[in-house]
């Protein structure tokens, strides 16, 4: 028989029954079976919040149902006008979190184990808070004096895959925890999220969307996750399915900046008409471009000129003016004639692609460089902790390290697949704070 919750969330909700963490847990699994029972959760609150002369216990339940829902403010004002109870105290140290109140947080959760609330529960929330906060030596301290059941359920080992990770340990110790996090717990959206983003770096893109979509298959879900999976789907030209996870973020968070203009991003990119018939003809014009001249029947001055120009293309031909060649010794008015028919017969011409010559890197000079600014330019990009969509034009690009990305322009980012201003904003920020800049900037 269906309980209560399943069959009618909104009276659940609206009753004065028990509402403990058994109670909620099906709450949260019943909106995670079905998201539409998100509405009836939003209605309910709606209903709960005209109601006059609350007690201490409703303002609790009301409180919870406010973090559910993601409005953090309100459910701190409505959680404190509690009863100061065990389970008013742990989501006092949830909501906490939620808002980057970290030192509020652990206050919180001391407050809920102190009352009689799981003290693993409460333990497990302060290791969260730690790591948050930057303390990942004091996170992992925290677990270690844990032991017995807990260390064997999908929540600690979570946490410490991700502890691990922020102490900078084992990419291949980091994965198996979250591995056996998900084994223990196969709807732990934690672990399915740190395993997608360790398998999106990796380039495992097929086994990345599938963990992604069964973590925003739970509830509440990670922010992070709706916005990697949108980003995967963007890739993949599923412009819809990526609108979704963005209008879910901005339906809780009506406010994300990120979300809004990801959003925007993949509107634009759906809109966008994609002409076949001009696309086979830039594929034919960029074959006929990179055929060698070596293929035509040329005399041995013209050939060895052009070597020596370093032209091995007729793309590189059509760089090229009549004066380049020209300045080049040796080169006089009967070869130039000679490669004038040799382009004519391929429908080009000298000089035809003159303005789309490549601009020359910058030069690099090491032993001018102090060690740390060596050591800088040498560091992996990843140390910029960009986004999933920026990580990916680099990958695109094969770039890897920051010397060889601060030898790019702007629009050399920009001419990557789903890479838009807001990304490239994102990279100029990140190198702002190594007090670096890309070429041209």
């Amino acid at each position: 028989m269906a309980s209560q919750v399943e069959s009618d969330l909104k009276l659940f909700v609206l009753g004065g029954g028990p509402f403990g963490p058994q109670e909620i847990k099906k709450v949260v699994n019943t909106i995670a079976e079905d998201f539409s029972q998100y509405r009836e959760l939003r209605d309910a609150v709606g209903e709960f919040e005209l109601r006059e002369d609350r007690s201490p216990a409703a303002s609790v339940r009301l409180g919870v149902c406010y973090y559910l829902l993601g409005r953090y403010s309100a459910a701190i004002n409505t959680l404190k006008a509690g009863d100061g109870g065990a389970l008013a105290h742990y989501y006092l140290g949830k909501t906490h979190f939620a808002l980057g109140q970290y030192d509020e947080a652990m206050a919180s959760y001391a407050s809920a184990a102190k009352g009689g609330y799981n003290a693993d529960d409460c333990a497990l929330g302060k290791a969260e808070a730690q790591r948050s906060k930057g303390d990942a030596t004091g996170a992992l301290q925290t677990l270690d004096a844990l032991s017995g059941a807990v260390e064997q359920t999908g929540e600690y080992l979570y946490q410490r895959g991700a502890t691990v990770s922020a102490l900078g340990g084992s990419p291949t110790e980091v994965v198996a925890l979250f591995e056996r996090a998900v084994e223990s717990d196969p709807n732990h959206s934690g672990a399915l999220f740190g395993l997608a983003k360790e398998n999106d770096r990796r380039g495992n893109d097929d086994v990345a969307l599938d963990l992604y979509e069964r973590s925003v298959a739970q509830f509440p879900t990670f922010v992070g996750t709706l916005l990697n999976l949108g980003v995967l789907y963007e890739d993949r030209q599923q412009y819809d399915r990526a609108q979704q996870c963005y209008q879910r973020i901005l339906d809780t968070y009506p406010n994300h900046a990120r979300a809004r203009l990801f959003l925007k991003d993949a509107q634009a990119s759906g809109d966008m008409f994609y002409d076949e018939d001009a696309q086979r003809k830039r594929d034919r014009a960029s074959q006929v471009l990179n055929v060698p001249v070596s293929d035509f029947e040329l005399s041995v001055r013209s050939r060895n000129c052009l070597q020596k120009m370093g032209i091995h293309t007729l793309g590189d031909l059509a760089r090229c003016t009549e004066a380049d060649l020209l300045a080049s010794k040796n080169f006089g008015e009967t070869s130039l004639v000679e490669i004038r028919e040799m382009l004519a017969s391929k429908g080009l011409s000298l000089g035809q692609l003159a303005t789309s010559k490549a601009e020359p890197e910058p030069v690099f000079e090491p032993e001018f460089m102090s060690p740390d600014e060596q050591a800088m330019l040498d560091r992996p990009i990843a140390d910029l902790n960009l986004s999933v969509r920026a990580r990916k034009c680099m990958i695109r690009l094969g770039l890897n390290t920051i010397g060889e990305l601060v030898r790019r322009t702007g629009d050399d980012l920009l001419e990557c697949k789903n890479f838009g201003v807001t990304s490239l904003n994102e990279v100029r920020e990140k190198l702002q704070l190594q007090s670096l800049k890309l070429r041209g900037d």
